[in-house]
């Protein structure tokens, strides 16, 4: 028996015995060295790039794929990728990248331009044979293409309808990962169950509800990584997560519940943090409702005890936010906003202006997902907060995937207010898909409330095509204060992301991009 095939078969009973219950220590017991076991916080909604959108999903697909470009360790500056050199014209709309030769995909096929612009062409080009293997929600990140175009086997040409500030930062982001064209014309619209990439893990297995397996790419282009495999296991309750890593069996666990820290002091675990872009809000139905008067928006802002969210739900692991951009992003955050302070005196005295006294309103939690802290003892706290202002809330709990199929489509006609997380690579993603009017649920966006507010739409469209970042930050610093004002979101925290590695694991580290990178992780 080759040895690739008794690591498969130990590391899938190590996954079977912990999904019969058999117990994590027996699980532990029978998973061998260098098999990584990782407790994920949600089932993957699929393995495809393009299609999805949440981070814990793209803690899976940053192994098995890449993309022309990549952040560099530790930091969110671009580096060379599957890209060894690019250009860009001097009036910004013309990139041209150079591509790595040698390099193939997973299913034995070529990596070349052709591939490369396949890969766009499927998620901008509806007339594409395969743009019905969508849809692409995040497609929006590359907005600005134009046309991708083949310069010769190995050189590939971006152009551009307009200079595009973000251009190379989103093509390190999940969605500009390559995909296999073969994997896509084989599986149509099941290559999200099979995906095929050029990364330092191949794809397996994907048992629902189970584990997601990958092995050891021998021929990766930046070196074998040092695992000869990694399981990536969904188990969704934090308190069980938690378990299961006292217990043993798991080696890692991402997004470890702030209550739950200080049960992982000592030798046998490290606990990581690193602080990212990341901002946590209410998502404010402004379309219809209550929250459709700013008075009772801003009302929302100051009713919810904010500091005490951090301090005693997410026991000191965030701070407060004071509007729609980190501030990790220190070079385009607004240091001279304030986060809203609690009042709920001015809270009940705006309420009493708009009418509003008594409002019911509907609250959409999830029981968790991708960079949500504590969602649910959040939503109830929150809950708690309105009411003692005199509005009554009603919530509604669902699982991570079920949940952002009735967020994302928006809010209207369902829900007063919704819970929301993301973490981003650059200043323009987060108010350029979930602020602008043109970022509406029906024009193909993220903006769930109906947000609206011209204003806000000039200066987003002129930060994204300025190549001067001096300019750019003035531009974004303008726009917060305005949301700020407007309060679309009740803005509440900036987390600082979180892990604990068992004392197996060495040579891990947590990445400001929230993705999980493990090609060098050791286990023992």
């Amino acid at each position: 028996m080759k040895h690739s095939e008794m690591t498969r078969r130990a590391l899938l009973a190590a996954t079977a015995a912990a999904a019969l219950g058999l117990g994590a220590v027996t699980a532990q017991a029978q998973s061998p060295e260098n098999v990584l076991i990782v407790g994920q916080i949600a089932e993957p909604k699929a393995l495809d790039p393009a299609a999805v959108t949440a981070v814990n999903d793209f803690r899976i697909l940053m192994n098995v794929f890449d993309g022309l470009v990549r952040y560099k360790d530790g930091t969110l500056e671009v580096e060379q990728a599957l890209a060894t050199d690019w250009t860009i014209s001097d009036d910004g709309t013309i990139y041209t990248f150079a591509l790595r030769d040698g390099v193939k995909f997973h299913d034995g096929s070529d990596f070349n331009a052709e591939a490369v612009k396949f890969n766009f062409d499927r998620m901008l080009d509806e007339n594409h044979p395969h743009h019905d293997t969508g849809p692409f929600p995040l497609a929006f990140f590359f907005s600005a293409v134009n046309s991708v175009d083949v310069i010769d086997p190995m050189t590939v040409r971006f152009t551009l309808n307009a200079p595009y500030a973000p251009f190379l930062s989103n093509l390190a982001y999940p969605t500009g990962l390559i995909v296999s064209p073969t994997s896509v014309e084989t599986h149509a619209s099941e290559v999200g169950r099979n995906p095929s990439g050029t990364g330092a893990f191949k794809f397996v297995e994907w048992r629902s509800n189970e584990a997601v397996v990958v092995e050891a790419n021998p021929d990766y282009w930046d070196g074998a990584p040092e695992l000869q495999a990694v399981v990536f296991r969904p188990i969704t309750d934090a308190n069980t997560r938690t378990a299961e890593m006292l217990a043993g069996g798991i080696d890692l666990m991402v997004e470890v519940p702030p209550v739950s820290l200080s049960e992982f002091q000592g030798d046998a675990f490290t606990v990581h943090e690193q602080a990212g872009p990341h901002v946590w809000f209410l998502i404010l139905n402004a379309k219809e409702g209550p929250f459709a008067d700013v008075r009772v928006r801003q009302a929302a802002n100051y009713a919810i005890n904010k500091e005490a969210i951090v301090n005693d739900v997410l026991e000191g692991t965030a701070a407060v936010a004071a509007g729609p951009t980190p501030p990790a992003f220190a070079w385009a955050y607004n240091e001279n906003l304030e986060p809203y302070p609690y009042d709920p005196d001015r809270a009940r005295s705006l309420i009493a202006e708009a009418g509003a006294e008594g409002a019911e309103l509907t609250f959409f939690v999830t029981e968790g997902g991708s960079g949500m802290l504590d969602p649910v003892a959040m939503g109830t706290a929150i809950q708690a907060d309105l009411e003692a202002v005199g509005l009554d809330v009603s919530i509604e709990t669902y699982e991570w995937n079920t949940f952002l199929g009735e967020v994302n489509p928006g809010l209207e006609g369902k829900a007063d207010m919704a819970e929301m997380a993301w973490m981003t690579n650059d200043p323009d993603t987060l108010p350029f898909l979930a602020l602008r009017t043109e970022a509406w649920p029906d024009k193909g966006g993220f903006n769930s409330g109906y947000y609206s507010n011209p204003a806000v739409d000039k200066l987003l469209e002129a930060a994204r095509a300025s190549t001067d970042q001096s300019e750019r930050a003035r531009l974004y610093q303008e726009m917060q204060t305005i949301v700020h004002e407007d309060a679309p979101w009740v803005f509440v925290a900036n987390w600082k992301q979180n892990a604990v590695t068992s004392d197996r694991v060495g040579n891990f580290s947590l990445q400001p991009s929230f993705f999980l990178l493990l090609d060098e992780v050791t286990k023992n």
